[in-house]
């Protein structure tokens, strides 16, 4: 996906605006079954989020994690089951644009920013706003919209860099640039695919710190495979671990760690 159609699918209305969350679960999936030529890649799958609730998803290669994500945020149709967005958005009846319009921001493993432009265009880009030609070509940024937009440089850990190219960026730095593009947009739940794959130590503690700073200000699903980042960010919260499609486990670090069908099937003795 380019940088202009990620930005194309994320764009949309305050996040959140009319989602009625009063049972408390932003996210609920009910028995969600995809089937690709007889194969399931999610099997009667459910599980939900709670408002603000940080929750980390583990488990092998070929769990049902990124079909998961395919299907929250519209990609792909669930052969069978219900996916609900807060209590009255069903997210197998909306596109790919309105559900990333309702709220739901998406990081792919890759990040998706615009390299020949700086840290500062990025961000401004990524800006909820009128995206039709003319209001783009005369728009001036507001006090409030540099405020913004430095908040989020300073959150990403990239305030200093703002006039720096993004293609110069770091790999760490680049995913948090797109992290803060994504909260440009406001989300109210944010799905982030094995954020800190190929980050250095150093970038992998930051972009932990980060994360637990968002914890509570938005609702975040985080896919994972570096089982120590998980459990720093995971704190007491609740860790998913799919197998075959549907959930095996679910609890604290320390009892997923501990339950032996995780350690025989993901984990490893």
């Amino acid at each position: 996906m380019s940088a202009n159609e990620h930005l194309n699918i994320s764009s949309g209305r305050v996040a959140g605006e009319g989602l009625d969350t009063t049972h408390g679960a932003i996210l609920y999936l009910e028995e969600i079954t995809v089937s690709f030529d007889g194969f399931r890649a999610l099997n009667k799958l459910s599980l939900d989020i709670s408002v603000g609730e940080l929750r980390c998803i583990i488990g092998p290669n070929g769990a049902g994690k990124t079909t998961m994500m395919d299907v929250i945020t519209g990609k792909t149709r669930p052969t069978s089951g219900t996916a609900f967005f807060g209590q009255t958005m069903d997210l197998s009846r909306m596109t790919e644009y309105q559900i990333a319009h309702a709220g739901i921001g998406r990081k792919f493993q890759r990040p998706t920013i615009f390299e020949q432009h700086s840290v500062f265009e990025n961000l401004e880009l990524a800006m909820k706003t009128d995206k039709r030609v003319r209001p783009t070509l005369f728009a001036r940024l507001s006090s409030e919209q540099h405020g913004k937009i430095d908040e989020i440089l300073k959150l990403i850990r990239l305030n200093g860099s703002e006039r720096r190219p993004a293609g110069l960026l770091s790999h760490g730095q680049k995913q948090w640039l797109e992290i803060g593009m994504l909260l440009m947009q406001e989300p109210q739940l944010i799905l982030l695919d094995e954020p800190v794959a190929g980050m250095s130590d150093a970038e992998t503690a930051r972009t932990a710190e980060l994360l637990n700073e968002l914890r509570g200000k938005h609702s975040i699903m985080v896919v994972e495979h570096d089982m120590a980042f998980v459990t720093e960010i995971a704190q007491q919260g609740v860790v998913t671990v799919l197998h075959e499609g549907s959930v095996l486990a679910q609890g604290t670090m320390a009892q997923v760690q501990s339950d032996e069908r995780v350690i025989e099937v993901y984990l490893g003795r």
